[in-house]
């Protein structure tokens, strides 16, 4: 299970990298919407990390960044969840509260899932929103990276 987790976060690390190189790159086309929801995947992964192996002070949900600084949030947020997965009993139950105050329980397997399909959900939304204002993207199936 481990290997296989690596690879979905490095299969997310390199798509979130690249889409910041896309905002980087032509920040004219970019909505703020788009830097919103950038931003979103980015403070939602962090606070993930954060719930099970608490490190930093967690981004607000929606906090806004500077573009400049996206690479260097997701690098940091990959390399925090590789530890986590390298050191972390995936059977582990986390309790956190969400953003709403309510309290839950998850395991580590299970949250680290929902990171990497969380940041595939909203990337999508992004690609969508790429294409409404004209600019070019890419493909960023799993099965794609896999190739």
């Amino acid at each position: 299970m481990i290997p296989f987790f690596k690879e979905l976060f490095e299969y997310s690390h390199h798509y979130n990298q690249k889409m910041a190189d896309l905002l980087i790159e032509k920040p004219e086309l970019i909505s703020d919407n788009s830097l919103k929801l950038f931003s979103h995947i980015l403070n939602a992964h962090q606070i993930w990390n954060t719930r099970i192996d608490p490190r930093d002070i967690p981004f607000g949900v929606w906090d806004i960044h500077s573009i400049q600084n996206f690479k260097s949030i997701n690098q940091a947020n990959f390399e925090n969840s590789i530890s986590i997965i390298d050191n972390f009993d995936f059977e582990r139950i986390i309790n956190y509260t969400n953003s709403q105050g309510q309290n839950y329980d998850s395991s580590v397997r299970d949250i680290l899932f929902h990171v990497v399909n969380h940041s595939t959900y909203h990337r999508a939304q992004l690609v969508t929103e790429f294409k409404e204002n004209g600019l070019e993207s890419f493909v960023s199936d799993y099965i794609f990276y896999r190739r």
